[in-house]
C-alpha cells in the first residue's frame, strides 16, 4: 500500500474520531482534529510529515521494488 494512502486513512480516522469524541463526551477533543489538520497543512508546503517518518521505522507502506532487490524478493522474479 502506498505511503500517502496509509497517512490519509490514518489522518481520516484521527479527524472523524475526534469529531465523534467531541461530539459524545467533550470539546476538548476538536484539538486532536485540529492537529492532525495542522500536521496536513503544514507537511504540504515543507514535505515534512511525522506519521510518515514513524511509519518507514515501522517498515510499513514500504514497496519492495524501491528498495534492493535480494534473490528472494518478490520484485526480483518480475524484473528478470
Amino acid at each position: 500500500m502506498k505511503m500517502q494512502l496509509i497517512i490519509r486513512r490514518f489522518a481520516g480516522t484521527f479527524i472523524l474520531a475526534s469529531v465523534l469524541l467531541a461530539h459524545y463526551h467533550n470539546p476538548n477533543w476538536l484539538w486532536l482534529a485540529a492537529f492532525v489538520g495542522f500536521n496536513l497543512l503544514q507537511s504540504s508546503f515543507t514535505g515534512f510529515c511525522p506519521l510518515e517518518i514513524i511509519l518507514k521505522k515501522l517498515g510499513v507502506g514500504a514497496c519492495c521494488c524501491t528498495e534492493e532487490k535480494s534473490a528472494t524478493s518478490c520484485c526480483a522474479a518480475k524484473h528478470e
